[in-house]
């Protein structure tokens, strides 16, 4: 394998846990590599003149160092100088690690960078739907030597949230108590994250999409109950009834994976999003996104009875159902 050392790593984008998870990775490959290294980590932005050029020159305590450099976008203009002057000129025992939050902010100094050949670039960028983060359970999964199929990844986003950092935890978790030789469905998901508070929201909101107002308020109720903040429900159900608007606008022809790509969502749910289209119109979609928003501002507003204003919009949006 090669040596880190006279090579810089440049880590961008804007998936902050993915970025400290590589930079970890990363200074833990320099230091199996050279176990006596020091490391030095120091934000861009408070750079001196002159000190970047002092953190890249060899130590006088240890035949190897590692420099970890945060917030490139913020590196001073004098500084950049610095940095450049040394990539054109590497030390062979001195490892870099650079790492930049994505954006256009310091662009002319990446472009710089990434045109040097001892600079290897990792791009790291937030997922943008849901499911591209079910994509990237999925994958997470994969990396820790077990599989998780869509609908099940899909479920743990939902049950979790779209934090990555405890997403990978989740996922770390299963795949700890998985026996070994199964995949994690979505019946273990559930056993082990079925009463989180976002799950619930979307089952309130699918009951109610679906007509099912009895299960709807029972389970408002429950969450009422088990303190679940009202807002995570008015956002479940303003989600799907959204996607569903999304579906009715979509050009016609597109395959499963197109639909799921044009509207956000993991394919798995198109099915399920046709049924459930067949029982609204676009009037009765908008007058039902129009109830979840007016509940929303009531529940965020400090509504005297934020229980009573979920209540009332599941009512109002199943009311908007085509009978």
């Amino acid at each position: 394998m090669a040596s880190a050392f006279g090579k810089i790593l440049l880590i961008t984008g804007n998936a902050e846990f993915l970025a400290d998870r590589t930079r970890a990775k990363a200074i833990a490959f320099v230091t199996a590599e050279q176990p006596e290294c020091e490391v030095a980590t120091t934000t861009a932005s408070g750079l001196q003149p002159g000190e970047l050029a002092g953190l890249t020159s060899p130590s006088l305590f240890s035949d190897a160092t590692a420099l970890v450099l945060t917030e490139l976008q913020d590196l001073p203009d004098v500084a950049q100088s610095e940095l450049l002057a040394y990539v054109a000129e590497p030390s062979p025992d001195i490892a870099v690690v650079l790492v930049h939050s994505g954006g256009q902010k310091g662009k002319g100094l990446l472009d710089k960078l990434r045109k040097a050949a001892v600079v290897s670039e990792v791009k790291l960028e937030q997922p943008k739907y849901e499911r591209d983060y079910a994509r990237w359970v999925v994958t997470e999964v994969r990396d820790l030597g077990a599989r998780i199929d869509e609908q099940a990844a899909a479920y743990l986003v939902a049950a979790v949230g779209q934090d990555l950092r405890a997403l990978a935890g989740a996922a770390d978790q299963l795949v700890a108590n998985l026996e070994k030789g199964t995949d994690i469905s979505t019946s273990l998901v559930q056993q082990y994250f079925g009463g989180r508070a976002d799950v619930r929201g979307y089952e309130i909101a699918d009951a109610t999409i679906d007509g099912r107002i009895d299960i709807a308020l029972e389970q408002a109720r429950w969450a009422e109950s088990a303190k679940v903040a009202p807002v995570l429900i008015t956002s479940a159900l303003a989600t799907g009834l959204r996607s569903l608007a999304k579906l009715s606008g979509a050009p016609e022809g597109l395959r499963d994976n197109e639909l799921a790509a044009h509207i956000g969502a993991p394919p798995f749910k198109i099915r399920s999003m046709r049924q459930q289209l067949r029982s609204w119109d676009a009037p009765g979609l908008a007058a039902a996104i129009s109830a979840v928003a007016q509940a929303d501002l009531d529940v965020k507003g400090g509504a005297a009875d934020p229980a009573f204003a979920v209540e009332r919009m599941v009512l109002a949006v199943a009311a908007q159902r085509r009978r």
